[in-house]
């Protein structure tokens, strides 16, 4: 029974692009479960059109192309949903590669936990970064979980995810388009699923490797986004109304702010490369402390266009 369908949103990113789809074409154990992979091309001017078209030949299942073009990490995943009418959802960037398994360990777990959304584990990708962020970096750009496949108590990213589309995905357009600039669409999207009782899981075998550009794979960027990460459980809190949560979290993140900052400031002195796990730890404090909106890092949608724009001219 064809009853998954596996949605990567995409801008820019050729030959990236590229490698996820291939590692989809060789996903093994699935061969009756894929209804459709949909790229979603998020580009204003529909520049992963060629690639799809390219590509069409080698995959094993209808291979949809949808442009979006507002661009939107929200708008683009809401876009592959209006697409498909599976009721399994699995999500891949497009800065990510699937092991051959990785599609079946993520149905598996769903199985075998009776979760809504089942995550699974990243091995991060960033050549290009400096030698001695490159440890960190990976690590930032990765994920980890428990060493075997079970419930889980708290949400992950919607990159490498598989969810039930009645239970996690309710509604046409789930996902919040205010979230299209700074990301973290995921969060409110868990936030309502916990709230409703929904249930997460974690699928240990489901692994993937994300490949950080070269562009990303710098501690500018990395810290905006881990600054970005500690507004996410303020600004949860916010969006319920839930002002004693908000101002717990404030508090939670003076003190990490304090106590990461100084231990910060000392490895810096010495040139550590601990230093970068420090200013991680400090830039989620202050992104708890400053949650509001006018401090929200932008790395998606229209500023993404502008970027890549002036990197070609």
């Amino acid at each position: 029974m064809a009853d998954v369908a596996v949605i990567v949103p995409t801008l820019r990113r050729p030959e990236s692009l590229e490698r996820a789809l291939r590692s989809l074409f060789t996903q093994t154990g699935v061969a009756d479960r894929v209804s459709a992979i949909v790229v979603v091309d998020n580009d204003p001017v529909g520049s992963a059109a060629a690639t799809v078209e390219a590509l069409l030949p080698r995959s094993p299942w209808p291979l949809t192309y949808v442009h979006a073009p507002r661009p939107g990490v929200a708008t683009a995943r809401n876009a592959g949903l209006a697409a498909t009418d599976a009721p399994l959802i699995a999500f891949l960037d497009d800065d990510e590669a699937a092991s051959p398994g990785w599609l079946a360990a993520l149905l598996k777990a769903r199985e075998t936990t009776g979760a809504d959304a089942v995550f699974g584990p990243i091995t991060g990708q960033a050549p290009d970064a400096a030698a001695w962020l490159k440890p960190w970096l990976e690590r930032f750009f990765g994920r980890e979980g428990p060493d075997r496949t079970q419930l889980i108590d708290y949400p992950f990213g919607c990159g490498n995810s598989l969810m039930v589309r009645a239970t996690a995905l309710p509604g046409p357009a789930p996902f919040d388009a205010g979230t299209d600039q700074a990301g973290g669409e995921d969060d409110a999207l868990f936030a309502a699923l916990a709230a409703r009782g929904g249930r997460f899981g974690w699928a240990a075998d489901a692994r993937v490797e994300e490949f950080a550009p070269a562009h990303r794979a710098t501690l500018n960027y990395a810290l905006a986004r881990a600054f970005a990460y500690g507004q996410g459980p303020s600004q949860t809190a916010a969006a319920a109304k839930d002002w004693p949560g908000v101002a717990r979290w404030m508090v939670i993140g003076a003190g990490q702010t304090a106590i990461w900052g100084m231990a910060s400031a000392a490895l810096t002195l010495i040139a550590s490369p601990k230093r970068a796990e420090m200013y991680d730890r400090t830039a989620r404090g202050v992104g708890k402390l400053f949650w509001m909106k006018g401090f929200e890092p932008r790395f998606y949608g229209a500023r993404e266009v502008a970027r890549l724009d002036r990197a070609a001219a």
